[in-house]
């Protein structure tokens, strides 16, 4: 039988600019469709049926043409390879309450496509191209609602306490629906409405980028980053509207913390550096010390030891300044000194200085209450056990990784069940070589991760 389909040459010619394998390219496709909640086997074959002519299945050209751009350093779309022409929808809108309500109707009427949006390297630096002022001048002019003032934005801010308090204990599947619905039909229309002054405006925007991020944060604890992605972006462009330089570099950072997350470092400097430029001199010194150690992490992850060393520095001497109170947008992250000892452990992870990193894992345990901090505090003494372990106490790592799932039972949260994963595979290796109390952990962990 004679094969009529006819080669793919804008798709061979984008993998030979990339000087990617099929193996490679195979296995950045695979971890696309991971971060998107798909699982799938692609292997080098398909990448050659692919090129030959065949056309990929459900949402997998999108992941293709996200693992290319992720191989090519540069925006490569469905179809600029052949694939077809669908948008990937990250690009940040000029009305963004209409993304709002779009992404709020997608999550109820469209969930399967919607959770399977694939993270976007190239929307990470966005934020530094956006034109803040155009989209203030289109949102201003758009005024249909009632009247709204400080008691409907205080409402705003309790509810999202609550649900990021719930969220701590619970995990990011703890009342998802909810707050993304409350987004979409109560604080959206709310932000259409008019206001008794500019500060009462600017406050309401505040509030609604603090549950945006909420949201954001959530979807990224479930493993979704795609739409974590879409949420952070719009929760910048709404913080842009109630403070462009404090809460708007704020936003920056939480952008900047999803990519090294996901081990993308694209951008991730610009986008540091950039948010201390806008808020230096503008916020608290607290504020300020959450916005280094985000540089501090962005320049560990692309191999700039000494300024990564810099950084940690300034973030520590900043953070020891508690004359006054950090931002009220910072809440979500917890405590300062423990979130700035958390990612200053992971920077020195990133440099392979575990003995440093593990003093300041202790130094984040010791920071936070663990119970209201159920989610973090098991991923912290699971990266203190990693920290232990890289210093061959073995013993001493798996009681902390024991320690670690007392916290995960009844947490709903994809970063868990990582961990879990991590655990039975460091676990397997460690039952054949003898260490005490492995096969327990690995039997523990496997029944945390099937509950």
């Amino acid at each position: 039988m004679t094969d009529h389909r006819t080669p793919n040459s804008a798709l061979a010619g984008v993998i030979a600019e990339a000087e990617c394998t099929y193996v490679s390219l195979a296995r950045e496709v695979r971890a696309v469709a991971a971060e998107a909640g798909e699982s799938l086997a692609t292997a080098p074959s398909a990448i050659a049926y692919w090129v030959s002519g065949g056309t990929p299945t459900g949402r997998t050209s999108g992941f293709l043409a996200e693992a290319l751009s992720r191989k090519a350093r540069r925006k490569v779309t469905a179809a600029e390879i052949g694939l077809g022409s669908e948008e990937t929808g990250e690009a940040m809108s000029a009305d963004p309450l209409a993304s709002a309500a779009d992404l709020g109707r997608a999550m109820m009427q469209s969930r399967r496509d919607f959770l399977a949006a694939a993270f976007a390297t190239a929307a990470v630096g966005l934020p530094l191209t956006y034109d803040h002022e155009a989209v203030a001048a289109t949102l201003r002019a758009a005024r249909t609602g009632g009247r709204v003032g400080a008691d409907e934005i205080s409402t705003v801010r309790h509810i999202t306490g609550v649900f990021t308090a719930a969220d701590e204990r619970l995990g990011g599947g703890h009342g998802l629906s909810t707050v993304t619905t409350y987004l979409t039909d109560t604080v959206v229309p709310m932000l259409q409405g008019s206001y008794p002054s500019d500060s009462v405006r600017r406050d309401a925007y505040g509030a609604a980028a603090e549950l945006a991020y909420l949201a954001a944060w959530k979807y990224h604890d479930l493993g979704r980053e795609g739409v974590a992605q879409r949420y952070y972006l719009l929760g910048y462009q709404l913080a842009c509207e109630s403070d462009p330089t404090g809460h708007g570099a704020w936003m920056m950072r939480a952008l900047a913390h999803q990519a090294l997350n996901l081990n993308q470092p694209a951008y991730c400097v610009e986008l540091a550096e950039e948010s201390l430029r806008r808020a230096s001199g503008k916020v608290d010194r607290q504020t300020e010390a959450l916005l280094l150690i985000t540089s501090a992490r962005a320049y560990g992850a692309t191999g700039q030891g000494e300024k990564a060393a810099q950084a940690l520095l300034a973030a520590e001497s900043a953070a020891s300044d508690t004359s006054a109170p950090a931002a009220t947008f910072t809440a979500a992250t917890g405590p300062v000194a423990a979130t700035v000892a958390s990612h200053t452990a992971k920077t020195l992870s990133e440099l392979r200085d575990h003995r440093a990193a593990e003093q300041h894992h202790r130094a984040a345990l010791a920071g936070r209450d663990p119970e209201a901090y159920r989610r973090i505090h098991a991923l912290t003494l699971g990266n203190l056990a990693f920290a232990v372990a890289a210093q061959r106490r073995h013993d001493e790592a798996v009681v902390l990784w024991g320690r670690s799932l007392d916290f995960m039972d009844g947490v709903t949260s994809d970063r868990h069940t990582k961990d879990l994963k991590k655990i039975r595979s460091t676990m397997a290796t460690w039952q054949r070589r003898g260490i005490p109390g492995a096969a327990d952990l690995a039997q523990r962990a496997t029944e945390l991760s099937l509950g």
